[in-house]
């Protein structure tokens, strides 16, 4: 398989690097500017293209590494070359490749979302941190198990996903993610009001938190789980309540909070969690008077 990539940036040069490295034949970038085609070339050993007619000629598979939002656009762009026979792919996590390539069946090509589950965080050094990633795969079923054995052959992991499971699986990433960064900024910001500077306050929760999440991924997190929520501790959480401005904090501590007395319900049958929980979902006077 040849494969041809539009867009250099961070995702385009990491993918088009390790496939590179494992003797994937790579035909080279096309880009906004000829400039980013030339550079992401020199970094993969390949071509920079200045017509994308070209690229599409010598390719079997064409990698439309964009942001999300330019995806469609460029797409329409390329619908004047010959498609046919071509596979597309592009690597948004929520849109699907129906969303992404309309109407391709009319061009003779087939769509496909291959979304590596992996922070691309550096144009120059995530493709070293890339292997055994996980890469989610949904589109025509015409070679959905070809794409499958090629990505387990560069040793990445692959799941494929029907097309109206994308959004969710997106937003499982996101939570994971991006809300995780909200978790530990709320953290941050209590431990600046106690004194901490704010390098120092990372600093203090770096153990906590690699140590947790160490934790999370060997048994899973309702078996991980620790703390005021789990041993039904209704005092300690209606004083940290107490502590926490109303509003988007708050909010959040309230919401993080029930979710995980599911869970330790769930790991303890035998408690009962229910004041803890209706104190978390508000009231006039929603504690216990015991607590």
């Amino acid at each position: 398989m040849k494969i041809g990539l539009i867009g250099a940036g961070k995702v385009g040069c990491t993918l088009g690097k390790y496939f590179a490295e494992r003797g994937i034949e790579v035909t080279g970038y096309y880009s906004r500017t000829f400039a980013s085609a030339q550079e992401a070339a020199a970094f993969t050993g390949t071509k920079a293209y200045d017509d994308p007619a070209a690229l599409i000629e010598e390719s079997d598979a064409l990698f439309l590494t964009v942001p999300d939002r330019m995806i469609t656009t460029v797409y329409e762009g390329l619908r004047q070359y010959g498609l046919a026979g071509k596979m597309l792919c592009h690597c948004s996590g929520a849109m699907t490749a129906r969303e992404a390539f309309p109407a391709i069946e009319q061009t003779g090509a087939s769509g496909y979302s291959i979304h590596p589950l992996f922070p691309v965080s550096s144009k120059d050094e995530s493709y070293l941190e890339l292997e055994g990633a996980f890469f989610c795969v949904e589109g025509d079923d015409a070679h959905l198990s070809q794409w499958k054995t090629f990505l387990e052959s560069l040793h990445l992991r692959v799941q494929i996903i029907p097309g109206d499971a994308k959004v969710r699986y997106h937003a499982a990433c996101a939570i994971a993610s991006n809300l995780y960064c909200a978790l530990v900024q709320t953290s941050v910001e209590l431990l600046e009001e106690c004194g901490f500077t704010h390098a120092l306050a990372l600093e203090a929760l770096a153990p906590l938190v690699r140590s947790n999440l160490q934790r999370i991924l060997q048994v899973g997190p309702q078996d991980a789980l620790t703390g005021p929520v789990e041993r039904n501790d209704a005092g300690t959480v209606k004083k940290h309540l107490a502590c926490i401005p109303e509003g988007t904090e708050q909010a959040l501590y309230r919401a993080a909070s029930a979710k995980l007395v599911e869970m330790a319900s769930r790991r303890h049958p035998e408690e009962d969690y229910s004041a803890l929980m209706d104190g978390l979902k508000g009231g006039t006077d929603p504690w216990p008077k015991t607590q």
